[in-house]
């Protein structure tokens, strides 16, 4: 088969839509291309036979999310042509953030750059200190879900009958957050009430990365994964995007008949 060939069948495939936080890019070593075969987002598009277009960033919340989906052109150029849009965003929401989330993100801009390094060096040394108190987290539970709604009807304007799964925060051993995670239990109960009301299903990270968490082949920053979490997930965002297409599916077959 010719390459023009081979570039005109990948043009015909659905694509696998997927706006995350690291979590879904990072492996036991560290970060890796969007188009890493060993990471999950590529492990569910290879089963499916889709293409997959990976938009995320370190630290992303649900407000990223959405801003993402709202003013990156990538995305926009993906929808149209996406068989499922996948959130998997949230779990940076719920961590323990006693420092401003804004302050974190405007360190980058601190001038001059030895001013910045000190500036950056207290933030790390007080971070992990005051994590324990488990509050503020980065994003209350009622804004995550406030954008993800936000979202979900955005995309709902433009494709109705597009799938749409979002995901349960996965849990950490990370000394930067004082392996503290008091604001899961929050943030799930928003999110499954979210979930109840919109009909979009939820995905437990957690639980699916449980075990690989708690092993040896994890990263030892403590909050990525490795490589069996990696498969976990896959495993079960793939029975979820099968369930929701078969669901929407049918609806449009009901549709069709009435």
């Amino acid at each position: 088969m010719s390459s023009d060939a081979v570039t005109a069948a990948g043009a015909d495939r659905p694509t696998l839509l997927v706006i995350a936080d690291s979590l879904a890019y990072f492996g036991p070593e560290g970060g890796l291309p969007a188009d890493h075969p060993r990471i999950w987002p590529t492990l569910v598009g290879a089963e499916l036979g889709w293409n997959v277009e990976l938009v995320a960033r370190i630290g992303w919340t649900c407000r990223d999310a959405y801003w993402a989906l709202i003013q990156d052109p990538r995305v926009w150029a993906t929808v149209p042509k996406a068989g499922a849009v996948v959130f998997a965003v949230g779990g940076m929401d719920s961590l323990p953030s006693p420092l401003p989330t804004a302050l974190r993100e405007q360190l980058r801009y601190v001038r001059p750059p030895a001013l910045r390094r000190r500036v950056r060096e207290a933030y790390q040394w007080l971070q992990p200190r005051l994590a324990p108190l488990g509050w503020p987290v980065a994003l209350p539970p009622k804004l995550s879900v406030d954008y993800l709604e936000e979202s979900r009807k955005s995309l709902a304007y433009m494709r109705p009958e597009l799938p749409v799964i979002a995901s349960l925060p996965s849990i950490h051993l990370c000394d930067a957050y004082g392996r503290v995670h008091a604001g899961r239990p929050a943030a799930v109960r928003a999110l499954e009430a979210w979930s109840a009301e919109t009909g979009v299903p939820l995905v437990d990270l957690a639980q699916a990365v449980r075990p690989n968490i708690y092993s040896d082949d994890a990263n030892p920053d403590g909050i990525h994964w490795g490589w069996d979490g990696h498969v976990a997930v896959a495993e079960a965002m793939l029975a979820t995007i099968r369930a929701a297409l078969v669901s929407t599916r049918s609806e449009t077959a009901l549709e069709g008949s009435g």
